[in-house]
């Protein structure tokens, strides 16, 4: 499911249980409505209110710290590749072409993070990608240096080879995380409670619906938000890639 129909099924939820509400009102007793029942009803959506709020800034926080992680690892993977890229230039001439050959597939990386789409991002991990990275890897392994500067320069090749890898690999994995499916459903279920409170206690009116209706949206904007951020590599909201486009401007110099 999108980002984009979630948000839009939430906020459906939403503004559908403060019209609920609205239509409860005007069908129940005059006694339900007395100042001790409404007391006590709003004591209660008080509560779930706290405990929503806590949840909602919770996955926000934690949402945007997933970003921030990608983010700086994006920027960090680029400065090594350009480092990779001047370790093998003081090695010799002899490692143009794996040079050559990494500036190559990083372009080709670069158009797939560009691209957004998630079929094209799911190429970065697939077994023929995994195959290429290996051997770049058995190529660099395959050097022989002659003193005892190459074969510190090889050391240092090969070691950043490993932290571009594993940095790699741990960008795709957050990549895909979400709102756990039990976690969302109890989430709106606690602001549906909430919403239909409005409508319980709010007079009919078209300004009144209006605002519950902009209240809903901004509520679901919210998820919305949490789960793009979420998604740092695709949707609305993704990493810039200025750095990668800046690093590929750099290698093979």
């Amino acid at each position: 499911m999108s980002q984009l129909l979630l948000a839009l099924i939430i906020f459906l939820c939403l503004f559908g249980s403060a019209l609920l509400g609205a239509f409860v009102r005007a069908h129940l007793p005059d006694h339900h409505l007395s100042d001790d029942s409404i007391s006590v009803i709003k004591l209660a959506t008080g509560l779930i209110a706290t405990m929503a709020a806590l949840i909602l800034g919770l996955l926000v926080s934690t949402a945007k710290g997933t970003f921030d992680t990608a983010n700086a690892e994006l920027v960090s993977t680029a400065a090594k590749v350009v480092q990779f890229d001047r370790v093998l230039a003081r090695y010799g001439p002899e490692t143009d072409l794996i040079r050559q050959q990494v500036k190559q597939r990083y372009g080709a990386v670069l158009l797939l993070l560009a691209s957004r789409e998630p079929a094209l991002l799911s190429r970065l991990d697939n077994p023929q990608a995994i195959q290429q990275s290996e051997a770049l890897l058995r190529e660099v392994e395959a050097l022989t240096p002659t003193n005892d500067s190459q074969r510190a320069l090889k050391a240092q090749a090969l070691q950043l080879m490993d932290e571009v890898f594993a940095t790699r690999w741990l960008v795709l994995l957050q990549a895909h995380a979400s709102i756990p499916p039990t976690m969302l459903v109890i989430l709106v279920a606690w602001l549906s409670i909430i919403f239909g409170s409005f409508g319980l206690f709010a007079p009919r009116n078209a300004t009144i619906v209006i605002v519950l209706m902009l209240c809903a949206l901004s509520t679901s904007a919210s998820i919305l938000l949490v789960e793009e951020l979420n998604r740092p590599l695709d949707g609305l909201i993704s990493l810039s890639l200025s750095p990668m486009r800046d690093s590929l401007g750099r290698l093979g110099l």
